[in-house]
C-alpha cells in the first residue's frame, strides 16, 4: 500500500477541487481523494482496492483495459482520450463527462499511475447552449428565407404584369435586388455570428475554469496575491462574456428596429462620473481617467444610450492604451449641442482602417492580439444616430485616438 508523508501533497490531495486517483501498475485503485469520492457517491472503503474500470461505463470497460495494459508497458504523462469525449459512471449508474490527465512515477514499491479528473458538466452545458443558439439562428434564417422566397414569387408575378411598363419593371427589379442583398447579408451575419461566438466564448470560458481550479490550490495566507490574481482573471473573463453577449443583443435589436431614444433631463456631469467609477476596475496599473465638463450640467437626451456609448469608447481607450497612459473625457453643452470627446495616447488606428471603422465586425489591422467582437463602434454610431447625433474620429499611429460625438439637442 502507498503511504504519503508529504504534507503539501496531503493538502492538495484532500482539498483539491478536482478528482485525484492513484493506482498501481495493474490498475488497482490505491487512493482516491475526498472530492472524487463525493462526485462519484462512493465511500473510501467501496472504491479502494477496486479496478479503475469500476468508474468507467460498461460499454467502454473492455477497451479501457486494453489501453491500460498498453499504457503500463510504456507509461508517460499525457491527457486521456485526446479528441474524444470521455465519460465516467457514478455509483448510482449516472454518467458524467470528464477530462483526465495521466501521470506516472516509480518508487521502490513499483510503478504507479496518478489520474487528475476534471468534471466538465458545466462546460458541456455551455457548449450545448451555444449549439442550441446556432440551431435557433439557423431556424430563423430558414424562416426568413421562406418569407423571402414568397416575396420573390410575388415579385415575379408583378414583373409579368409590368413588362409593358419599363419604369415599373425597373422599380420591381430594384426591389428584388434589395431583397436578395438582404438575404445575402442575413446569411453572412449568421455565419460571422456563429464563427465569432464560438471563438470569443472559448477563451474566457477556459480562463474561468483554469483560474477557478488554480485558486483552490492557494490556501496559505502568503499566497493571497496569487489567489487574488486568479479571482481577478475570473471577474475579467465573466465581464468579457457579458460584454460579448450585450454587443450581440444590441446589434440584434438595432437590426430589428427595436431600439429608440427616450429623452430625459439629467445631470450629465454626475452621470459621466458614475460611469467612470463603474469602469475603475478595468483600468491598467497607473492608468488615469480625467474628466472635464464645460457649460450647463443639465441635458435633455437618452441617458441609457449615452451610457452605452461611453462604456464602449472609454473601455476601448483603456484597452488600447499603455499601463501608464491617460484617458481624457470632455463634455461640452452649448446652445443646442452636446459634444463629447474621448481621447487616449495609445496605439492609434492605421489610416487605411479609418474608412471601415464603424462597419459591423470590423477590427483594426493592428489589434489582432487583443480580444473584441468588432461590433462596438458599429453600435456606438447607430446609437449616436438614434440620439440625432454623429460620430467622428481622428487618430495617429502610436500617438493616440480621439472620438467625438456631436448630438443635436
Amino acid at each position: 500500500m502507498y503511504h504519503s508523508h508529504n504534507i503539501d501533497f496531503d493538502v492538495l490531495f484532500n482539498y483539491a477541487t478536482m478528482g485525484i486517483i492513484i493506482a498501481d501498475g495493474g490498475g488497482c485503485i490505491l487512493m482516491a481523494n475526498p472530492f472524487i469520492l463525493k462526485e462519484f457517491g462512493y465511500l473510501k472503503a467501496e472504491i479502494v482496492g477496486q479496478k479503475v474500470e469500476k468508474l468507467i461505463p460498461h460499454r467502454f470497460r473492455s477497451h479501457h483495459e486494453q489501453h491500460r495494459e498498453v499504457y503500463s508497458v510504456n507509461p508517460r504523462s499525457r491527457p486521456m482520450g485526446a479528441g474524444r469525449d470521455l465519460f465516467a459512471v457514478r455509483k448510482d449508474g449516472s454518467e458524467v463527462p470528464v477530462e483526465v490527465s495521466l501521470g506516472t512515477y516509480k518508487t521502490e514499491d513499483g510503478q504507479f499511475a496518478i489520474a487528475f479528473v476534471s468534471f466538465i458538466s458545466d462546460r458541456k452545458d455551455a457548449e450545448n447552449a451555444l449549439k442550441q443558439l446556432n440551431t435557433d439562428l439557423e431556424k430563423k434564417v430558414e424562416e426568413r428565407t421562406e418569407s423571402l422566397t414568397e416575396t420573390v414569387r410575388q415579385l415575379g408575378e408583378q414583373i409579368k404584369e409590368a413588362k409593358a411598363k419599363d419604369v415599373e419593371l425597373q422599380r420591381v427589379n430594384n426591389f428584388l435586388n434589395v431583397a436578395l442583398e438582404k438575404e445575402i447579408e442575413l446569411n453572412e451575419l449568421k455565419s460571422r455570428f456563429v464563427s465569432l461566438a464560438s471563438h470569443e466564448f472559448r477563451t474566457p470560458l477556459s480562463t474561468i475554469l483554469s483560474s477557478a481550479y488554480l485558486t483552490s490550490k492557494y490556501e496559505e495566507l502568503a499566497e493571497q496575491p496569487k489567489r487574488e490574481k486568479h479571482i481577478q482573471r475570473i471577474i475579467s473573463s465573466a465581464n468579457l462574456l457579458t460584454g460579448i453577449l450585450n454587443d450581440f443583443l444590441s446589434v440584434g435589436k438595432i437590426e430589428e428596429g427595436k431600439t429608440s431614444g427616450k429623452k430625459i433631463r439629467f445631470n450629465i456631469e454626475k452621470h459621466i462620473d458614475t460611469i467612470i467609477s463603474e469602469m475603475d476596475g478595468l483600468r491598467k496599473k497607473n492608468q488615469k481617467i480625467v474628466y472635464r465638463h464645460t457649460g450647463n450640467v443639465f441635458v435633455l437626451t437618452d441617458p441609457s444610450l449615452l451610457k452605452h456609448i461611453m462604456l464602449n469608447l472609454v473601455s476601448n481607450a483603456i484597452k488600447f492604451s499603455p499601463a501608464d497612459g491617460e484617458v481624457v473625457i470632455q463634455t461640452t453643452i452649448s446652445k443646442k449641442l452636446l459634444v463629447i470627446s474621448v481621447s487616449d495616447n495609445g496605439m492609434g488606428i492605421p489610416t487605411s482602417d479609418m474608412q471601415h471603422l464603424f462597419e459591423r465586425f470590423f477590427r483594426g489591422s493592428n489589434v489582432s492580439n487583443i480580444q473584441g467582437t468588432g461590433l462596438g463602434l458599429h453600435i456606438v454610431r447607430k446609437y449616436a444616430e438614434i440620439m440625432n447625433g454623429t460620430i467622428s474620429c481622428r487618430s495617429e499611429i502610436n500617438k493616440g485616438t480621439e472620438f467625438t460625438i456631436t448630438i443635436h439637442l
